[in-house]
């Protein structure tokens, strides 16, 4: 093969190798060849340089991460760390990172987990690295890397500024590792990045790994979504769906038009045949016949997953062999070993069981942190065959499947049932297909009644989103970052965001839309050019006169007979005006006229154009003065003149509390009016402060909340909080909802003891709910800990330990 080369591409190819000795030793250690688009990003990182590589779900995005720690392991004291958006994922990776570098060299912060935070590799929540930052953790000591795996979650609206905080301000010397799931606009999100973090390269890859055969479930029968014949056009429905389910019946017969459709979604008002759906269980069936298993059936409800499971073992199906059944159970059970025996009864633990004994499970947020982690241990071992999950699996866990199974194409929103985004059908999609073992993916969408086939399979061609900023100045990160760099420093670092970036890449676009406009209003200027006079003087004559006419219709009763002969009067002036004018005897007034009238109706758009600029310029700025100007109001900055600002005292208070309610938990420990509480009281205010309810249904227990002290601190934080509301729309600020005690008297009762029954009846919670919940209780306890006096310290701290038992002291979240 070299023989074949020429000397100056034999030297080329000398050059590359010398360049990339480390990159030539890692490979060297793999089981495996790099993909181009690997071997590129790990090129660049050999190089000295960041990257961001945008690539599908199972693309193999993560070798590139682990190049990353495999250069910083070469050096003697060089660290890394590794952030996940998920605690799931983050416990994931460290498993996978003890396994290659062991438990010495690996550490592990997950906000509730603390493992060997000194190690040379610790993996995190971005959430936990955000926090060091701003309190100048010496653990960013000798950091070389860092991998933010998902960065597309910088678009989350809930959590998205934490990731681009990070981005913004960890040390310049930093490279970053930025790994996303495939999005449309990854070259502008890699501008932004080359341009806050210096050298960046961008690489993008959509190729999958194993190819994706799309299927729709039409009744019993599978058809391919897509035309499969050799002369077919790529993106073609096939003829045969079409024909089954009438797709051809309006839009081919009358031209292809939509009326009245939500096509993005792929509904329509279309009357084909009825089809009658397969139950769960018959397509697990049908697809363990094909040997499509395992699958991921997408289920967007956690009620629709549970049932999903029940549906299976009602029918009597059993996917698993009497050894994978024995596995299964040792597993479960090791898992489960830590949960107390009286638990499990009420968390479902023997139905479970039996589940997962046939191959099935469900998995959700609302599962018990131990029983997905179950659920994720078999389905990668291929010890389960079906799982029933919610989107959120998509965006999690590793968990690759043969087969995808979408049963529906519209979600609720919490608001509305809304059609789902080519974005989430690439992210659904993503879990099918097992690079190394499978030849190809699948996914099948179940066909029901009123689905149009075109609007289909332009969703399931759509691969890529864009990735849009969800960044905005938070009470929090104002103080931390005055507290750095002063007020202006900061206003001048935060607009260099991505909001901000994009924000003004539109601008760019509308300023080349006002410039072209500016050209043609230049050329309509020069065309009613009059040589008797000014014409465009004239012609605000003609349209003053214009709309004085319009305003003065005879018959009008929305003014008196006075008012109406005042205007009258005033259209007789102009129309004097308009005839003394010198332009007014121009043979080509007329023309001139024509002419100035386009020149007034593209002014007005053009004046429009402008005013949008002006909005957007500056946005996130102006966001951040708003802020600035309410904690200056407070008194947690003070005014040092010549625009600057210091932080006072409770701004030092409020740079240890995170959340969004920031200000109002600083608020009430400012007024002291938790002071009194008792431990399983404060525990029940915690809740009270970050619980916030899915349905609007939540349940109803305000009237057995804690005696005592609980209520009239309750009635005081209400206060304080519709006072800083108050504050914050006056300042034009997006206010915020009520804190809800909703979850106050279930929590009150878990801190003082109760048995678990006994708390998720009253609140009417899942487990694992009830469990995420009160991990965000225990991070608020931690945070009033830190923030409050020593008396109110010290009740956080009893708080949290009567708060962290049971099934909440579980490790694994």
């Amino acid at each position: 093969m070299t023989a074949d080369l020429s000397a100056a591409e034999r030297f080329a190819a000398a050059k590359v190798r010398n360049r990339s000795r480390n990159l030539e030793l890692f490979r060297s250690d793999l089981r495996f060849d790099l993909d181009p688009f690997q071997f590129a990003a790990c090129d660049a990182l050999d190089q000295g340089r960041s990257v961001l590589v945008a690539a599908p779900t199972g693309a193999g995005k993560t070798i590139v991460a682990e190049f990353a720690i495999w250069l910083a392991m070469r050096q003697p004291t060089a660290k890394v760390f590794y952030t996940t958006p998920m605690k799931a994922l983050s416990n994931q990776k460290y498993a996978e990172l003890v396994e290659v570098y062991g438990e010495s060299e690996v550490g592990l912060l997950t906000g509730d987990t603390n493992v060997n935070p000194r190690a040379r590799v610790v993996v995190m929540t971005t959430e936990v690295l955000r926090n060091m930052i701003y309190a100048d953790s010496d653990l960013l000591d000798d950091l070389a890397w860092v991998v933010l795996d998902e960065v597309h979650y910088l678009a989350d609206r809930f959590r998205g500024a934490v990731w681009e905080e990070v981005i913004l301000h960890l040390p310049t010397e930093v490279r970053l590792v930025s790994l996303s799931a495939t999005v449309s606009n990854a070259e502008e999100f890699g501008d932004w990045l080359q341009t806050v973090r210096g050298d960046t390269d961008v690489i993008v890859s959509e190729d999958r790994p194993v190819p994706l055969e799309q299927h729709v479930l039409v009744g019993s029968k599978m058809v391919d979504l897509f035309d499969s014949s050799g002369a077919a056009a790529t993106n073609r429905v096939n003829p045969e769906l079409l024909r089954m389910v009438g797709g051809a019946s309006r839009s081919e017969r009358h031209g292809g038009g939509h009326r009245g459709g939500r096509g993005r979604g792929g509904y329509h008002d279309r009357r084909g045949p009825r089809t009658e759906k397969l139950h769960r269980e018959r397509i697990a069936h049908m697809l363990d016949e094909r040997m499509l298993l395992p699958a991921i059936f997408f289920v967007f409800s956690r009620a629709g997953c549970d049932q999903g499971v029940r549906n299976v073992l009602r029918s009597g199906l059993s996917l698993t062999t009497v050894p994978e059944r024995n596995e299964i159970r040792e597993t479960a059970e090791y898992h489960c070993r830590t949960l107390p025996d009286e638990d499990l009864a009420v968390l479902g633990y023997w139905e479970f069981l039996e589940g997962l004994e046939r191959g099935v499970a469900a998995h959700h947020a609302g599962m018990l942190p131990a029983f997905k982690e179950v659920v994720e241990n078999l389905f990668q071992r291929k010890l389960l065959k079906v799982v029933f999950a919610t989107e959120t699996l998509a965006l999690g866990v590793n968990m690759p499947a043969r087969t995808v199974v979408l049963e529906k194409l519209e979600k609720f929103n919490g608001e509305a049932r809304v059609p789902i985004t080519p974005g989430e059908y690439t992210q659904l999609t993503g879990r099918a297909g097992r690079r190394g073992i499978d030849v190809e993916g699948h996914s099948v969408i179940q066909w029901t009644d009123g689905l149009d086939p075109q609007a289909v399979a332009s969703l399931a061609s759509r691969r890529t989103y864009p990735l849009n900023s969800s960044f905005k100045p938070t009470y929090n990160m104002a103080v931390n970052l005055i507290d750095q760099f002063g007020r202006q420093r900061t206003r001048e670092v935060l607009e260099t965001s991505f909001a901000q970036f994009q924000a003004d890449r539109s601008v760019v676009d509308l300023a080349r839309k006002v410039r072209s406009q500016q050209e043609s209003l230049e050329g309509y200027r020069e065309a009613m050019q009059c040589h008797l006079g000014d014409f465009t003087e004239y012609a605000a004559l003609r349209r003053e006169l214009s709309d004085l006419e319009r305003t003065n219709v005879p018959g009008g009763r929305e003014a008196s007979h006075g008012a109406r002969q005042e205007r009258q009067a005033a259209i007789t002036a102009v129309r004097r005006q308009m005839q003394r004018h010198p332009c007014h005897a121009c043979p080509d007034r007329e023309a001139h006229a024509r002419w100035a009238e386009r020149w007034w109706k593209l002014k007005r758009v053009n004046d429009k154009l402008l005013q949008q600029i002006r909005s957007r310029t500056g946005a996130v700025a102006t966001t951040f003065d708003r802020v600035t100007d309410v904690l200056l109001q407070l008194g947690y900055l003070v005014d040092a003149g010549n625009g600057e600002a210091t932080v006072a005292a409770g701004g030092r208070r409020l740079q240890r509390i995170y959340g969004d309610r920031d200000l109002l938990v600083a608020e009430c420990l400012e007024a002291g009016v938790w002071k009194d509480l008792t431990p399983a009281q404060l525990a029940a205010m915690a809740a009270t402060i970050i619980y916030q309810p899915r349905r609007d249904d939540a349940p109803g227990t305000e009237h057995a909340l804690p005696r005592g002290a609980f209520r009239p601190a309750l009635d005081e934080t209400l206060t304080i909080w519709s006072r800083l509301d108050d504050i914050e729309r006056d300042a034009r600020l997006a206010g915020s909802l009520p804190p809800t005690p909703a979850m106050a008297v279930g929590m009150f009762r878990w801190a003082s003891g109760s048995a678990l029954d006994d708390v998720l009846r009253t609140l009417d919670l899942p487990a694992g709910d009830f469990v995420r919940w009160s991990k965000q209780v225990i991070d608020l306890l931690d945070q009033i800990r830190n923030a409050g006096d020593d008396d109110l310290a010290q009740t956080a701290r009893r708080a949290t330990d009567a708060v962290r038992r049971g099934i909440v002291a579980y490790a694994a979240v």
